[in-house]
C-alpha cells in the first residue's frame, strides 16, 4: 500500500475575516471527480528536508504570489485524506494513497496588487488557479472536492475562532 504524501495547507485571512480560495485551473486531473467543487485553499507537497512552515510559505507564494502575511496559528495536528479507489492509480503515479497535511492560518497584510494567480512566484511557477475570491470560512467544506471535505471541516473548526481576531486588523 502506498504511503501518504506529506503536504501543507494554507488558510489566508483578509482583514474582513474572509478566506482566500482559488479555482483549480486544470480540471482534467484525475482527482477532480466532482464538478462545481474546484475551489480550494493553497496547498502542496513538502520538499525533502523542508520544514512544514517553510513549505507553507513557499506553496502560498508559488500559487498566489502572496508573501505579505502574519502567522496566526499552526494546526494542532496533521489531517489526512484518502484518494478514492478509482483515482488512486491515476494520481501521483500511484505512489500515494492520499495526503497527510499540516495546516497554517495567516493574515494577509499586503494589498490586492500583490496577488497574482496568473504569474505566481514572479512568473517562476506554473499557475494553479484560474480565478480566486475571498469566501466566508463556513462555506469552505461545501466548495472542496468531496473526498477532502472532512479535512476542510477539521481545519475550519480549528481556525474558526480566528475570524473575530482578524477582522479590522489588516
Amino acid at each position: 500500500m502506498a504511503d501518504y504524501r506529506q503536504c501543507v495547507g494554507v488558510m489566508i485571512f483578509n482583514a474582513q475575516g474572509k478566506v482566500f480560495v482559488g479555482r483549480r485551473k486544470n480540471k482534467r486531473l484525475a482527482e477532480h471527480v466532482a464538478p462545481d467543487h474546484e475551489w480550494q485553499m493553497p496547498q502542496g507537497g513538502i520538499d525533502e528536508g523542508e520544514a512544514p512552515y517553510a513549505a507553507a510559505l513557499r506553496e502560498m507564494y508559488e500559487e498566489t504570489n502572496i508573501s505579505s502575511v502574519k502567522l496566526l496559528k499552526e494546526a494542532s495536528s496533521w489531517y489526512a485524506y484518502d484518494l478514492p479507489t478509482d483515482v488512486l492509480r491515476k494520481s501521483w503515479k500511484g505512489r500515494y494513497r492520499g495526503q497527510n497535511q499540516r495546516w497554517f492560518a495567516f493574515l494577509f497584510t499586503g494589498d490586492a496588487a500583490e496577488i497574482n494567480i496568473d504569474s505566481p512566484a514572479a512568473g517562476a511557477h506554473k499557475p494553479e488557479f484560474d480565478a480566486y475570491r475571498w469566501e466566508d470560512i463556513e462555506n469552505l467544506p461545501d466548495m472542496i472536492i468531496p473526498f477532502k471535505r472532512a479535512v476542510y471541516e477539521n481545519v475550519v473548526a480549528e481556525f474558526l475562532p480566528l475570524v473575530p481576531l482578524v477582522k479590522g486588523n489588516g
